[in-house]
């Protein structure tokens, strides 16, 4: 019975319709919203990560998570469309597959998330307890990585993690801008996108010239490997889809979207396109 109990299309349109979200975000509202959850984790987070499994072959990786990538855009551009609702995949499953599966899938997207911002926050807070370190006021070791994780010091001893804090007001941060409401949190969406795209440009024109053909050998130091190998090639690309979260988090936007039949795709494909461009620039 719980296999079989679905909800209809137009029953799904139609609760939406009672309870239905303020609708104020626009096409480029939900393109910068997808540029910056799919930057912040393939590009910012993900690169060094893709580098450890498949060395200078990370660009053949970028090269197939991007086409995975596109074909779930499209996927998600076409669905959200139809079903301009929250939920996400949640809503698609239960129209389609029934209760059940829905179920599933709706647990499967909170853990998704949860190991997303996690990624994120701890890539960032990286890049920040760096920064501090840099002009002397790095954090203790034990507060910049968690308590499962070890850390090598400067000196090659190794330290335990407890806590890591910058990842926490990261966090904290975050969803404090989410709390103030769906237009303001675009907003700065929108803005910390332009400083990623401008900071982007620059490591491009500065490191270009110091390419060396040398760095590229061997060109597959792990081989090709597999999705589940977690090594090589293949293993890469499975880490860099992750990125793909972007694409989920605008079309969870939907029911927040003014003309969602129309914004939904260009917010998804304008994502996918900025998301090939400044990767394949990247590596």
């Amino acid at each position: 019975m719980l296999f079989q109990r679905k909800k209809s299309l137009d029953l799904i349109l139609a609760t939406a319709e009672k309870r239905s979200l303020k609708r104020q975000l626009g096409a480029f509202d939900l393109t910068m919203l997808g540029i910056g959850a799919v930057i912040g984790t393939g590009i910012f987070v993900l690169t060094a990560v893709a580098a450890n499994k498949a060395g200078p072959g990370m660009m053949y990786s970028f090269v197939i998570a991007g086409i995975v990538c596109a074909l779930t855009a499209l996927i998600y551009s076409e669905i959200a469309a139809m079903v301009p609702v929250s939920g996400s995949a949640y809503t698609y499953s239960y129209a389609v597959l029934g209760e059940v599966v829905a179920w599933m899938v709706g647990w499967a997207l909170i853990l998704e998330y949860a190991v997303a911002a996690g990624a994120v926050s701890v890539g960032w807070s990286g890049y920040a307890n760096g920064f501090l370190a840099h002009h002397g006021f790095g954090l203790p070791a034990a507060l910049t990585a968690g308590p499962f994780d070890t850390i090598t010091l400067a000196d090659g001893t190794i330290a335990k993690g407890s806590f890591n804090f910058i990842a926490f007001l990261l966090a904290l941060l975050v969803t404090w801008l989410l709390v103030m409401g769906t237009s303001k949190s675009a907003k700065v969406t929108a803005v910390l996108v332009m400083i990623k795209i401008a900071a982007l440009a620059v490591f491009i024109a500065l490191a270009f010239p110091a390419v060396d053909s040398a760095n590229f050998v061997p060109m597959l130091p792990n081989g090709w490997g597999t999705p589940l190998s977690g090594v090589g090639v293949l293993g890469a690309a499975a880490s860099i889809f992750f990125a793909y979260v972007g694409f989920d988090a605008v079309s969870t936007a939907a029911e927040e979207t003014k003309n969602p039949n129309r914004n939904i795709p260009i917010g998804l494909i304008g994502s996918l396109a900025s998301f090939a461009s400044v990767s394949h620039a990247c590596v």
